[in-house]
Formats: C-alpha cells, structure tokens, sequence
C-alpha cells in the first residue's frame, strides 16, 4: 500500500481499521494450534499490525509537520528539524531533501530531490538551481541523512555545499544551511561554520 499516494481522509479512515481487530485474529484455525504455536501465529499478526500503524501514523504526522512548516521563519528552524529527523531517520537509502524559503525565510516548500543508495546520492546543482527559480525562491537550505547513523558531513558533503552554494549564488538565491540527519542526530553544517 503506497501511503504517500493516499488522500489524508483515506489515511484516517485505515488508520480507523487498522486500530480494530483485524480479520487474521477472528479466523478459526484449520487445525489445532500448540500453544507455541498459537503465540508465534499471534505475535506475527500483531507485529505486522503494529508496523502498518505506526506507518500510517508516520505519514500523517509528516504531512502535519510539512503543512506546518509553510509560512514558518527559519530564524527558529525546530520545525523543520523535527520534519526532517521524522522524514529521514528510518530511512535505509539516502535522500536529498531541499527546503525553498521566500525572502523573509519563511518555508515556501520541502522537497525530496534526489534518492541514492545506502551510502551515496547523485545530485545536480542544476535541477536545485531551476526548482529554487520555479518557486521564486529567495534562499534554499538543504538535508540529506546517513543511513549509517553518522552524522559528521565527509569531504564529498562539503564539496556538494560548497557547489550548490556558488551555483544558487549566480541567480542571487541564498543557501542558509545543509543539515545532516543521522538516526535522532541532526548536524547543522552552518552551525559548525561550514557554511
């Protein structure tokens, strides 16, 4: 089941079903079950009960969080870290996500960009460039995660910064900061002077 693809009323609504007792509980066994058996049988189910919960949960709160982050200034950017640890924390490949702000800071937009693999993504400059002019964008700041659970960014992170940066430079578009998501770490490089 595509969740993202999903109307938010559609995702209420299974969120709905899948809190009741689901159909595999109420099937009568075909033949008897041990007892070991019958735990095992039991604790698949609701183990995969649980999952399917919690990823519907999960995307309704990203999509609560991104509807938040629409109109708020990054001079106070907890928002955007919360969305972003939410968005990329479990994720097992990269992404790179990039956040279009107008000219007072305040979020227009959040996009997930570009997908990699476990340990690298390919990003172009180029296509950051035309979707921050798309928006009328006045600054970009920008997240990938590590799915390695290491938050510090490697020379290839500092590179693409720096790139992204003097590209954005060239049609006055700012880039404020390159946050990096590693399990519930999050590493601002702007806070580090990276910047």
């Amino acid at each position: 089941m595509n969740l993202s693809a999903m109307s938010r009323d559609a995702l209420v609504e299974a969120l709905l079903r899948a809190t009741g007792r689901p159909a595999s509980e109420r099937r009568v066994p075909t033949r008897p079950l041990g007892a070991a058996e019958a735990a095992a049988a039991c604790d698949g189910a609701q183990d995969l009960r649980v999952q399917h919960v919690l990823a519907i949960a999960k995307e309704l709160l990203l999509r609560n969080l991104q509807h938040d982050l629409r109109g708020q200034t990054m001079d106070s950017p907890s928002a955007l870290r919360d969305w972003l640890r939410l968005y990329c924390a479990s994720l097992e490949h990269e992404v790179f996500v990039a956040i279009f702000l107008d000219a007072r800071h305040q979020v227009i937009d959040a996009e997930v960009m570009f997908r990699g693999t476990l340990t690298q993504t390919s990003v172009y400059p180029r296509e950051v460039v035309k979707a921050a002019l798309a928006r009328n964008a006045a600054a970009v700041a920008f997240a990938h995660n590590h799915p390695s659970g290491y938050a510090e960014p490697s020379a290839a992170d500092r590179l693409l910064t720096t790139t992204l940066k003097q590209s954005l430079a060239l049609v006055d578009v700012s880039a404020l900061d390159h946050f990096i998501v590693a399990g519930d770490q999050l590493l601002s490089m702007a806070e580090r002077g990276l910047m």
